[in-house]
């Protein structure tokens, strides 16, 4: 089974692709059928290799998670599961992650990946919002969902998926079939939503379509320099909870029929990291920069022989001097990319075919358009910076966010998606970024909202007021810090730090949490009463 899209040559030019080439996006598409059903040739290839933070690794070929999948698909009939219901998923990088959201595809329904990294107000508003009906979790999150259950109105049912669980997921499994017909699924019926940090307010589920892992390919190739090839093994430390993780990394290796590598060990660690790419001999790898930048402290990285054959980074700019240290230290040339969850692999460079300008996102990747605009939606002359904005007619744009049609039209003009980027391009239609139109935190690859944060701040019985903004920072790119007006006769010290910064980490996401907090005696504010963050984020730069 060859799925590639592009042959793989140097002689081609990559302009030339992206000029050849056309959709051919079938009415009819399923993702569980297209990673999983339509592998069982593969019967005895290895899919999924699992290796936990105390070394212990499980080995799954293809046909064994066609069973597992197949079994899961008939747990969740009996509960009741049918076709667009939602169903959550909070859990690391394990076979069962995997096996979760591929058994949801089948019967048609939608999977909710959520980072385990939420605390109980996350994952509150997301399940409540979602309307989840089943969420799948691990002994950690066990008391926390149970206590959700009986909040969320929708939520009926949790399945702890660790081992030896009485009525847990392998227990449920072992009663159940290993046959099942997948639900034949339309090409633009819902699959997934992924929630993305808003500048203001909660969270967006943005609601993605089966097809968007088609869209995914031509990119996905490119910027892995024309994946698959014999021998390839994908890797990536990005959560499976995310765009990046899921849908960047183990969907489309799985689409080819690539093994895949999932290592759930918490805290990202360099030295350990480049001990499990050896021992693995992994070829392919999703890196986002502060995960590079992170290994580039490693000393003498040279010791672990490496056998990286390519590299793609993303989720925010990656910069020259981590290309260059690629090239000299890898041996590799990293392919930066630009997406989101909303538009995803739409940029990005493809080092073996196009000439890499450090420091650019690349050009758009073939089948898709992206184009600075103005206000207007009229295309910018190369040079002009403007608003980086999508082409509608694409299969990886998604179908809008969860019960949020205004949020949806907002960001439309015309026939453009606009990204919320600043950028321009190059007389060679290298495209150039500047910086956000919104208040998107990114940092360490996590786009971060403040409005989420603002929220859960102003809870603190200490606190009047809050702002938070994003700040440069060597490793991450950009930390939370935040603004503080504190309730009258309170004292703002460390101890009152402290206490605020693990109040956030606990409600929310430790990577969420204000690495710095100032105290402030009013925040900068707008004649209509809203706060001037562009002056906040002013004062450090």
């Amino acid at each position: 089974m060859n799925r590639s899209l592009f042959k793989a040559s140097r002689n081609y030019r990559f302009d030339d692709l992206v000029e050849a080439f056309r959709w051919d996006v079938p009415e009819y598409f399923n993702i569980a059928k297209a990673v999983c059903d339509d592998n069982i040739i593969r019967s005895s290839d290895v899919g999924l290799i699992c290796e936990d933070e105390d070394g212990r690794c499980e080995t799954y070929s293809y046909q064994k998670l066609y069973q597992l999948a197949n079994q899961l698909a008939n747990v969740l009939t009996k509960y009741g599961v049918t076709f667009g219901d939602r169903i959550a998923v909070v859990l690391p990088q394990r076979v069962e992650t995997a096996i979760a959201h591929i058994a949801i595809w089948k019967l048609g329904a939608i999977s909710v990946p959520l980072s385990v990294l939420f605390g109980p107000e996350a994952l509150d508003y997301r399940l409540s919002d979602s309307g989840a009906k089943l969420v799948f979790s691990d002994s950690d999150h066990q008391s926390i969902l149970s206590e959700l259950a009986s909040t969320v109105p929708s939520l009926k049912t949790v399945i702890n998926c660790d081992a030896n669980v009485i009525g847990g997921f392998w227990e449920l499994l072992s009663f159940a079939k290993d046959t099942y017909d997948t639900t034949v699924t339309k090409a633009n019926d819902p699959a997934i939503i992924i929630y993305t940090s808003g500048t203001t307010g909660p969270p967006k589920g943005a609601l993605v379509a089966h097809r968007c892992l088609l869209g995914n390919l031509p990119g996905f190739e490119l910027s892995h320099d024309f994946f698959p090839q014999k021998g390839d093994l994908f890797w990536t430390p990005a959560d499976w909870a995310w765009t990046g993780g899921l849908i960047d990394a183990l969907l489309p290796a799985m689409y080819y029929g690539v093994p895949v590598l999932g290592y759930n060990a918490g805290k990202f660690d360099a030295e350990r990291i480049c001990q499990l790419i050896s021992k693995h001999k992994v070829r392919n790898a999703f890196i986002p920069p502060t995960a590079l930048k992170m290994m580039r402290q490693v000393s003498n990285i040279h010791k672990y022989e490496l056998c990286l054959r390519s590299v793609m980074s993303a989720g925010e700019a990656m910069g020259a001097e981590l290309y260059h240290w690629g090239r000299e230290y890898l041996s590799i040339e990293i392919n930066e990319m630009w997406a989101q969850s909303e538009f995803n692999y739409i940029v990005g460079n493809s080092a073996s075919i196009m000439p890499v300008r450090p420091g650019s996102m690349g050009k758009a990747y073939p089948g898709h358009r992206v184009v600075p605009i103005d206000g207007h939606g009229s295309i910018l002359l190369p040079g002009e910076a403007g608003e980086l904005a999508a082409h509608r007619d694409d299969p990886v744009m998604f179908l809008g966010y969860w019960n949020n049609d205004s949020a949806t039209q907002s960001k439309v003009i015309g026939d453009w998606w606009t990204t919320g980027d600043l950028g321009y391009r190059d007389e060679e239609g290298y495209l150039w970024f500047l910086g956000r139109k919104d208040d998107v935190i990114s940092s360490a690859g996590y786009r971060i909202g403040p409005g989420e944060i603002e929220d859960c701040l102003i809870k603190h019985p200490a606190v009047a007021q809050a702002a938070v903004v994003g700040v440069p920072d060597d490793l991450r790119g950009e930390i939370v810090k935040a603004y503080l007006v504190l309730v009258e006769g309170v004292k703002g010290d460390a101890a009152l730090v402290a206490d605020i910064q693990r109040t956030v980490r606990k409600s929310l996401a430790a990577y969420e949490y204000p690495r710095e907090i100032e105290f402030l005696e009013s925040l900068p504010m707008t004649t209509t009463g809203k706060i001037r963050r562009l002056e906040l984020r002013n004062t450090v730069r």
